[in-house]
């Protein structure tokens, strides 16, 4: 087979949503219990780490709850045509059990803590629901969760920019493009790139050339534009 195309797929809170895992911004589910402020931002760790560990300790639940969604599993199918990368803003590690092996986690990733050691820059998985206090990295910090943070700057952008820097076809789903500086991707992709956002709502985005909106819940448009690109493979 010739050079397989690279896909890019940015995915964001939406996909999560549909396998039952609530988003900062819905009026219920676990962050309408809490001030974001409170629980995620460096300020809130210095004044209350119990709590900010206690937030992430039942999101954590949830999220080894939940399950991958036919959206996670339409971008598996594309891996054997094409060469796909997933840039995700989401926390939880359901691309990885869908079976997606090749995963950019922007803001981090629950299932691992890192060390409040400047100097370690490991990481260290959880095993089980909890990191609770008393929970030491090798050198004696405490553990924290690998999460970025509100007002943390954002690590993996340059090869996150990088990797849509050569994209031939970037698909984006379950995000609004609202949160900066991962909404801004986008603008990355080349020219010839062909883009295509699946989001059921209006998403305003300055005039982009090869951009298709397709008016889905990413578990319905995804799986769908997986079966219009393999085809064009395959046919």
């Amino acid at each position: 087979m010739r050079n397989k195309k690279k896909l890019v797929v940015f995915s964001g809170a939406g996909i999560s949503a549909e396998s039952g895992l609530k988003t900062f911004r819905d009026s219920d589910g676990l962050w309408e219990e809490y001030d974001v402020m409170e629980v995620a931002t460096p300020q809130a760790w210095a004044k209350n780490y119990q709590l900010v560990l206690e937030f992430y300790n039942k999101r954590r639940k949830q999220i080894i709850h939940a399950e991958p969604n036919a959206a996670h599993h339409a971008i598996v199918r594309l891996e054997k045509y094409f060469d796909v990368t997933v840039i995700t803003q989401n926390i939880d590690d359901l691309h990885q059990r869908a079976g997606s092996k090749n995963i950019l986690h922007l803001h981090g990733n629950i299932r691992f803590a890192r060390s409040t050691n400047p100097k370690d820059n490991k990481l260290y998985p959880i095993k089980g629901e909890e990191l609770n206090p008393g929970d030491l990295c090798p050198s004696g910090f405490q553990l924290r969760p690998h999460v970025v943070w509100f007002g943390e700057a954002v690590p993996n952008m340059p090869q996150a920019e990088k990797i849509v820097k050569n994209a031939d076809i970037l698909i984006i789903a379950g995000t609004s493009l609202t949160v900066y500086p991962a909404a801004g991707l986008i603008f990355a992709a080349p020219d010839n790139c062909n883009k295509y956002i699946i989001d059921p709502n209006d998403v305003k985005i300055a005039e982009l050339k090869k951009l298709t909106h397709i008016r889905e819940k990413a578990s319905i448009g995804l799986p769908k534009l997986a079966d219009e690109l393999l085809l064009k493979i395959v046919s």
